[in-house]
């Protein structure tokens, strides 16, 4: 909320009494105005109930109807009243005019009673008619029934008056009061600015310019001294005021001066370090680039030597340069990585690609040196397929692994992936158990050549170039990179890459004609599951027997392979797909487009009796998972078997 000024709490001061007093004077006025115009209603609406009464008086005694109508008519002249009705005193209705609607009367009574309709804004009077010293005892009264000196009613007149020119009234003064309170609080503003004018210039001309000199303008005192007045009541303060402005001025100057010194100084510090970095990388990139050879030469050399026979000190001599030439060949490699790093020449090349064939080649280069060091390297197959630079991610992979080799010396290393079918990234995990990372070092491992106890650089704990290797190019694939570990425990690093629909293609192993007799196989086995792991050990188990397989996820995928040519001669089917249909309706559906009863069984975990009977009604074999690889090829020799004898019958 923004504070007000001087000027704004000038005013208030100012404004609040006469406000105040403004308020309470039109409250009072209103007050008493209302109160005046609801008892002169009162008063009248009764004046002319009763004098309605004492005119009906004779009309009741005499039973005469139409003078009765005469002084009911008559009424409605009168202001506000709104219906009239005469009643006798067996509060029969003689005579009524207005308004039709609500001309119920009211109870008979012999005392005045007023009832307030607030629907209709209708005030309700019953009036008593009496008769003026006329004693009524002989035939058509019954003085038994009246209490002592209680006089007889003659009838009763009902009278409704309506509320709304008081209510109108009342809001024409509201109206007027509040003009009043509007005049007066406008003539206490005016007279407030015309009071505080005075005091409220000088002020604020001094709170201008202390707001010029906060912001910088030290010429504007000297502006405002030439427009104050001697006759000002601050003018005192404005001088002392543009003193200040002054001497701060010859500060800012002497300060702008030294910092555009400094600033100059800084730039040219920047740009020589700059140019100490740029050649440093151009040299190492050069150096690291020119010596690959040499040393991979030199490492041929040294590995040709160690096959020839020596004794064991030559030998021992040779198992050092073979230790120094790993560590030199380590150390070309991560600097030529940084070098490249730093001059920004990597080139990203993302493409579309299965991650199992990264983890087979690092399977491939990693696990000998695992069991060297007597660790157990695991890796487990991933069928997901990601976007990502495949020669990139696999450094990233070689230096993680590397790692967690190095600094692990009992129990193993694992490599994993994580997905799920909703999320569109994969998790890349890497698990060691070693002796993990301790809090206040988790960041810093990440710089160069930073190693955790290693404070004398020893080659066998690495050159501390690989984490950074690592952040710099997933930085540079934006895959987020993750990393827990504790003490004793192990170390955890994780890496976010984009996940990408798997490409299924048809398998198809070649198979003679003679082995496909041999099966009683006539066509292709068509396999149909949405898990690409499940999949995957299915096709290669049926290739190994010597059959002809194409793959499928869903329905669609395999009504496309049938419309490419491919012959389905069995359906192997799990129940559980992807998309809304179950194995038993997609093969029902094969069939349909094959137009022949097409060998199939179904495969599912579940084990809902419902299922069974869906499977046995469908005529279908069910399998449930896990399935013995000898029981699927009893099951589909059977099968091709009953296909060959409903054939020969036919």
């Amino acid at each position: 909320m923004k504070t007000p000024d001087i000027r704004q709490r000038m005013l208030l001061a100012a404004l609040l009494p006469v406000s105040l007093l403004s308020v309470l004077l039109s409250v009072v006025f209103l007050m008493t105005r209302f109160e005046d115009i609801t008892e002169t209603y009162q008063l009248r609406t009764r004046s002319v109930a009763r004098q309605l009464a004492l005119a009906s008086e004779f009309g009741l005694f005499a039973g005469n109807q139409q003078q009765l109508q005469i002084l009911a008519l008559g009424a409605l002249r009168e202001p506000d009243v709104r219906w009239v009705a005469i009643l006798d005193r067996q509060g029969k209705t003689l005579v009524s005019a207005g308004e039709t609607r609500g001309d119920e009367p009211m109870p008979f009574s012999s005392f005045e009673k007023q009832v307030f309709d607030a629907q209709r804004l209708l005030d309700v009077l019953a009036q008593p008619v009496f008769a003026s010293g006329i004693k009524l005892d002989d035939l058509y009264e019954d003085a038994s029934k009246l209490e002592p000196g209680q006089a007889v009613p003659l009838g009763q007149v009902v009278v409704k008056f309506s509320r709304q020119s008081m209510l109108e009234q009342k809001r024409d003064i509201l109206w007027l009061g509040g003009l009043i309170s509007a005049l007066g609080l406008l003539f206490g503003i005016v007279l407030a600015l015309r009071l505080s004018a005075g005091v409220i210039r000088p002020m604020m001309r001094v709170s201008h310019l202390i707001e010029r000199i906060g912001n910088g303008d030290f010429s504007a005192a000297s502006r405002i001294q030439a427009q104050t007045p001697d006759r000002d009541p601050l003018h005192d303060l404005q001088e002392n005021l543009i003193q200040m402005a002054d001497r701060l001025a010859e500060v800012q100057q002497n300060l702008e001066q030294q910092v555009s010194t400094v600033t100059q100084a800084l730039r040219e510090k920047k740009e020589e370090a700059e140019r100490a970095t740029e050649a440093k990388s151009r040299f190492l990139a050069a150096a690291s680039h020119d010596l690959r050879q040499p040393v991979h030469a030199l490492g041929m050399f040294v590995a040709r030597l160690a096959q020839l026979p020596h004794d064991d000190q030559t030998s021992q001599l040779i198992g050092n340069l073979k230790a120094s030439v790993r560590a030199m060949q380590s150390l070309l490699d991560g600097l030529l990585d940084i070098s490249r790093l730093e001059a920004k020449a990597v080139q990203i090349k993302l493409k579309k690609f299965p991650l199992q064939d990264l983890f087979e080649r690092l399977a491939q280069d990693m696990v000998p040196l695992a069991q060297d060091k007597g660790l157990q390297l695991r890796i487990r197959p991933c069928q997901v397929w990601i976007r990502s630079d495949p020669a990139l991610l696999y450094r990233i992979l070689l230096n993680l692994v590397g790692n967690a080799l190095r600094y692990t010396e009992k129990g193993g290393v694992l490599v994993a992936c994580r997905h799920t079918g909703a999320s569109a990234q994969a998790t890349i995990e890497v698990w060691d158990s070693g002796l993990g990372i301790a809090p206040e070092h988790q960041e810093a491992v990440f710089k160069e050549f930073y190693q955790v106890n290693n404070p004398a650089r020893q080659r066998g704990q690495g050159l501390g170039l690989g984490l950074n290797i690592v952040q710099r190019s997933c930085q540079l694939l934006m895959h987020p990179l993750t990393l827990s570990s504790r003490l004793g425990v192990g170390t955890r690093f994780q890496m976010k890459v984009p996940k990408e629909a798997s490409e299924l293609v048809p398998t198809l192993a070649p198979v003679t004609p003679e082995q496909q007799l041999q099966h009683g196989l006539t066509g292709t086995v068509l396999v149909i599951e949405d898990d690409d792991l499940v999949r995957r050990a299915l096709v290669d188990l049926l290739t190994s027997w010597g059959w002809m397989v194409a793959e499928a996820r869903d329905l669609n995928s395999a009504l496309e392979l049938i419309q490419g040519g491919v012959l389905p001669g069995l359906i192997i089917s799990d129940y559980r797909l992807d998309d809304t249909l179950n194995g038993i309706l997609v093969i029902t559906q094969l069939r349909q487009q094959l137009a022949r009863p097409v060998p199939a069984c179904l495969i599912s975990g579940d084990t809902d009796p419902a299922l069974i009977q869906a499977a046995q009604a469908a005529q279908l074999t069910l399998l449930h998972k896990p399935v013995r690889p000898a029981k699927l090829r009893i099951l589909l020799q059977h099968l091709l078997m009953d296909q060959r004898d409903r054939a020969g019958e036919a």
